[in-house]
């Protein structure tokens, strides 16, 4: 009471009344005063949402449990906006998806995030929930959620609302009912094939793929007793045969393949391997969903390292695994014990990487294709392997089930494995490193970067060659691009 007495009087500005000393006592102003404050914490306390309406939910409201105080509250509803859709109203809860039309550069943008996320306030962008677990109100709702009737998160092992959205996301884009979100594209693959292939089984895979997806096939594999079948990408007669003499569970190959981008007819590979129970997982790392998407071509599965082009920045190690409900759920299973999970801001960097999905692999499509003609016409260079080359040896099946054929572009200097390192050792703008689908550009030599301690004849059994290049493609201008490896040809 005394510091009101000596306080300054308040400006109008601040209160909704003005103070004035001959017709409103001291008295008054001090009980005004604190009608005023108990108003403003009675409307905050009123706004401030309860800790029951902030938890974040899956899917769906839960069924009614008992409270604390032994009442049954009211289901809550989720809160419904009016919006026009097609010249008609509806509400946001009826219309909370994108049209069934949209294309993946656009589902790239928006999917996953228009329904299912937690909100906070509206955000424009996916909160990052960045908790370790997640906590229950009482013991009735514990049990509720442990019987499905109630839907949240336990543990950070067994998901989170960050990366629920990222893998809807994914889902969406490669039409497909289920994603898994992991640590790398590495665990999504071996995962992949632990889970759905049975001890004892056997596989089917190519010639030209990535290293350590050969390495644990060949070395890792055996030990449980599985056995695989290794064929050229485009033999289909000993992909026939290889179904007909073995109980295959799967048939696993990237395409485009790493390093030399062969493609994989995927009809007509899941035709055949349908026809005798086996399913079809394609690594589509190389493709993206804006190039291709395995599952509408016949593919139960599909992988991606969404370490490349997914997030787009050389900043973030995470892999994907989407498909029918059915298989996801097996490799979640496993996945929750062996715990390769993916950090929630690691899913948030993930989320705003494939917001510009389909501007950056438009820009890489075109950068790859332009420079593998320039090369492909160069005097010193020997061979381009890239699917949008009519010399590629697959180019018409790229054609048929691609809509743009990546940003990687594999070629041979003439000469040899110095001749390659001099090349890259002289152009200016790619890094030299490995990796690819950033928004930089990245060169390598496959014999220096994957296969150096192979040995020349181990790699030529491999048919890695040492004058092979591989170049990645990034977003910068290609006439840039051209002069800088125009220059590097020249000291050549």
């Amino acid at each position: 009471r005394r510091r009101v007495k000596q306080a300054r009087p308040p400006s109008p500005w601040m209160f909704p009344f003005t103070l004035s000393n001959t017709s409103r006592s001291q008295s008054q102003f001090t009980v005004m005063t604190a009608s005023l404050i108990k108003n403003l914490r009675s409307n905050v306390q009123g706004a401030r949402p309860t800790r029951r309406n902030a938890r974040v939910r899956m899917m769906a409201a839960a069924e009614p449990t008992t409270t604390r105080n032994g009442s049954t509250p009211e289901p809550e509803k989720p809160l419904e906006r009016i919006v026009m859709v097609d010249g008609e109203t509806t509400t946001s809860q009826q219309h909370m998806g994108l049209p069934k039309t949209a294309r993946p550069g656009t589902i790239s943008v928006h999917g996953g995030e228009r329904s299912g996320r937690p909100k906070v306030k509206d955000s424009l962008t996916t909160p990052i929930v960045q908790t370790a677990t997640f906590t229950f109100e009482n013991t009735a709702e514990l049990i509720a959620y442990q019987e499905g009737r109630y839907q949240s998160f336990e543990y950070g092992r067994y998901g989170n609302p960050t990366t629920m959205t990222a893998e809807q996301k994914i889902a969406e884009m490669e039409v497909a009912e289920d994603c898994l979100i992991s640590s790398s594209g590495m665990y999504a693959a071996t995962t992949m094939l632990m889970s759905l292939v049975p001890p004892g089984g056997h596989i089917v895979t190519t010639t030209d793929c990535y290293r350590r997806t050969r390495q644990f096939i060949q070395t890792f594999l055996p030990k449980m007793g599985i056995g695989a079948t290794v064929v050229d990408p485009s033999d289909y007669e000993g992909l026939e045969e290889a179904l007909k003499k073995h109980d295959v569970s799967i048939y696993f190959s990237e395409s485009p393949t790493n390093p030399y981008l062969r493609c994989i007819d995927v009809p007509r590979v899941s035709e055949l391997c349908h026809e005798h129970g086996a399913l079809v997982c394609i690594d589509s790392t190389f493709s993206t969903p804006c190039n291709m998407r395995p599952i509408t071509l016949g593919a139960d599965l599909v992988i991606h390292s969404a370490t490349k082009y997914l997030a787009g920045h050389n900043d973030v190690l995470a892999g994907c695994i989407a498909g029918k409900t059915e298989h996801i759920e097996k490799v979640r299973q496993f996945h929750n014990v062996l715990g390769g999970v993916i950090d929630p801001h690691a899913s948030y960097m993930l989320i705003r990487g494939m917001k510009t999905l389909g501007v950056r692999v438009a820009r890489q499509n075109d950068n790859a294709l332009r420079i593998a003609r320039f090369l492909e016409a160069h005097p010193k260079i020997e061979k381009v392997h890239y699917p949008g080359l009519e010399s590629h040896p697959e180019h018409e099946i790229a054609k048929r089930q691609m809509d743009g054929f990546g940003g990687v572009v594999s070629f041979e200097v003439k000469g040899g494995l110095w001749d390659a390192a001099k090349l890259i050792d002289s152009v200016r703008l790619p890094y030299i490193a490995p990796s690819l689908g950033g928004v930089d550009s990245l060169i390598e030599q496959p014999t220096v970067v994957s296969y150096w301690d192979q040995g020349p004849e181990k790699r030529a059994e491999l048919g890695i060659k040492d004058n092979l290049i591989r170049f990645a493609l990034g977003i910068e201008e290609y006439e840039d691009i051209e002069a800088d490896m125009a220059q590097a040809l020249d000291l050549l």
